[in-house]
């Protein structure tokens, strides 16, 4: 057994009852005005809903440690939340262009009184508190889905604002703002998505990181005493980690025992690099 880390456990736990708080008053709003632009944010909350419930399963599963099956940490779980962001962002983004074209090519009005405009302007203060936090915590664990997770809160504060224009152009009488705002706001789910796709792909592929890590990694081995130079130095992500392969040249004529211990610090070195969980070192002799 193990315990989640509470931080990231009240996260994933405020992110759910916000969304269903949301997703509960913008629901409640869409229907009693017909308004498309409330609905598809509407439809946006029960995404995030359903996202952020496979974000909180996924970070339990990546927060357990190593064991005889998954010797190196469970840690490809969190893009695994990331992608089903994606996922339902697509079909979200999909769903809410065919409505809102139909919208439009019908020419029918929602009926919007004054009062319904303070739910996108709720919805866009919720989110911004939730993506002040969510990216600190993110930061804070180095977690992508809790990152995904910022990321889709502040594309809610764009659908929300597009939904407040549609809305406060059909009650000043421009009955077609809302659905083009509902057509707005499927475009950038849509998008959003697949960035928020892309990147946790890069993840579970085993991409390499960027360039300026690679020769931070070098310089930390490189600064190891008795360290002569180095060959291949390779990393790649293991879910929102690193793992790297590096090979160190050291004397020829040293004991075995001197340049173990070489290899023991120019691992440690590289590992006290925050986003680097293991490093594998191979001695070369020269």
């Amino acid at each position: 057994m193990f315990e989640m880390n509470p931080i990231a456990f009240r996260a994933t736990m405020l992110n759910i009852a916000g969304n269903a708080g949301l997703l509960a008053l913008k629901l409640a709003a869409g229907i009693l005005t017909g308004s498309i632009a409330l609905i598809s944010d509407a439809i946006n909350s029960f995404n995030d809903v359903a996202a952020s419930i496979a974000t909180f399963i996924c970070v339990y599963i990546s927060d357990k440690q190593a064991d005889e099956g998954h010797p190196f940490g469970h840690s490809r779980a969190e893009p695994i939340a990331g992608l089903i962001i994606a996922v339902l962002a697509g079909i979200l983004g999909f769903e809410v262009i065919r409505e809102a074209v139909s919208r439009i090519l019908e020419g029918t009005s929602p009926e919007v009184a004054p009062h319904v405009l303070l739910v996108p302007v709720i919805t866009m203060a919720a989110k911004g508190g939730m993506f002040l936090y969510f990216r600190r915590v993110g930061r804070m664990f180095n977690s992508p889905a809790i990152r995904a997770t910022a990321f889709d809160s502040l594309m809610d504060i764009a659908v929300a604002f597009a939904a407040l224009i549609g809305l406060a152009g059909t009650f000043f009488g421009h009955a077609w703002l809302d659905p083009a705002a509902g057509l707005l706001i499927s475009i950038w789910i849509m998008y959003t998505g697949y960035r928020i796709g892309m990147d946790n792909i890069d993840y579970l592929m085993g991409r390499s990181p960027e360039p300026e890590l690679l020769r931070e990694i070098r310089e930390a081995a490189l600064d190891v005493p008795g360290v002569e130079g180095l060959g291949s130095v390779k990393a790649h992500y293991v879910g929102p980690f690193i793992h790297v392969e590096i090979k160190v040249r050291v004397d020829k004529d040293l004991p075995t025992e001197e340049s173990h211990a070489i290899g023991e610090e120019v691992s440690n070195r590289v590992e006290s690099i925050s986003t680097i969980e293991k490093s594998f070192v191979h001695i070369d002799p020269v």
